[in-house]
């Protein structure tokens, strides 16, 4: 863990002392030569290293690095605590078909279905959620977590393009969503479907009902207008055209909201409409308060110690090594002859 990422910007200071250390080189080298040729200097500093200012300036780097991480504060979790919690499993199935793009319903359908997702987890408590993305086939994002931070990033990278596979397979996310409990002692189960109700399988509701033996219950969100909407293809985000059918004409997509009656009623729940954002989260959030919480058990980090103390003794032993390095010739390393300082 990484309390102040922001410090890792100091590292360019790296590269600008690399930079300032050769053209100063460059600048010695050609103003001694104006002075003196190579043989006359090499007699006038018999005990100048070539090897010790390079030696120097790494030293400098790690100095640097060290510091940097010290600011950055690196912490490691020295506690692994298994807390009691008690709460609901609920899993998201979010439609992502390209009639999802269709903008009936402010700003798009897709746009309306994350909206709504995020402010239901924002009104959970110690629950437990899943996410599924769905078009001609379903496909698991993110598996049942107590991590909502995690489960909105992986909202919020929700789109059309994720899916080859296009259409609208609501069965094949209710078959998938039953793999996701994967505590048998729950007893209150959620799966909430998100979608325009366009079904191209046709069995989503009795998939629904056989979940509900799993003690599933089945809500659906609908996103759209029965008026309906284009579907707009766009490129940067500017439209550029619609899409059409084979016979050349604009498609339009329409709420089918008794496909989604029908899937709720089966799945035992109900149907929500989501023109407005907080009248459907309010909705959901209402009848998970009134569901029986089920006790389980959440591991975590409860405690972390900071570590920066050792990058910063480790910086701050550099910069005194650095003092004391001289930069002429070492007796004991010219005896050695390393790095090939003796006279030739």
């Amino acid at each position: 863990m990484l309390e102040e990422k922001k410090y890792f910007y100091l590292l360019i200071i790296i590269p600008i002392v690399v930079l300032v250390f050769i053209l100063l080189q460059l600048w010695k080298r050609n103003a001694q030569r104006k002075f003196a040729n190579k043989q006359l200097l090499e007699r006038l500093s018999p005990e100048k290293s070539t090897f010790k200012p390079i030696l120097k300036l790494v030293i400098w780097c790690l100095a640097i690095a060290s510091l940097t991480v010290a600011l950055v504060n690196p912490k490691i979790g020295t506690k692994l605590e298994t807390v009691k919690r008690e709460g609901v499993d609920i899993v998201f199935a979010v439609d992502v078909s390209k009639s999802m793009l269709a903008e009936d319903i402010s700003p798009s359908r897709l746009d309306k279905a994350k909206r709504i997702v995020s402010e239901i987890i924002n009104n959970l408590g110690s629950d437990r959620i899943g996410i599924i993305a769905y078009a001609g086939r379903a496909v698991p994002q993110l598996p049942i977590t107590t991590d909502f931070s995690a489960a909105k990033m992986f909202l919020a990278n929700l789109n059309t393009d994720m899916l080859s596979s296009q259409g609208t397979a609501i069965d094949d996310a209710i078959r998938l969503a039953k793999t996701y409990y994967d505590d048998v002692e729950q007893t209150n189960r959620v799966l909430v479907i998100i979608s325009d109700g366009e079904d191209h399988t046709g069995g989503a509701g009795k998939l629904a009902a056989e979940a509900t033996k799993e003690g599933i219950k089945t809500y659906t969100i609908g996103v759209g207008t029965p008026k309906g909407g284009r579907i707009p293809l766009k490129r940067r985000g500017i439209v550029e055209s619609y899409k059409r059918d084979l016979q050349g004409e604009v498609v339009i997509t329409r709420l089918n909201e008794n496909t989604l009656k029908n899937i709720a009623a089966e799945g035992d729940g109900e149907y929500i409409d989501g023109t407005v954002t907080e009248d459907a989260v309010s909705f959901i959030t209402e009848r998970l308060s009134t569901m029986n919480k089920t006790e389980f058990e959440a591991k975590k980090f409860s405690e972390y110690q900071d570590q920066f103390q050792w990058f910063l003794g480790l910086g701050i032993f550099l910069l005194l090594l650095d003092v004391f390095l001289l930069e002429r010739k070492t007796a004991w390393l010219q005896k050695l002859n390393l790095f090939n300082e003796k006279e030739s």
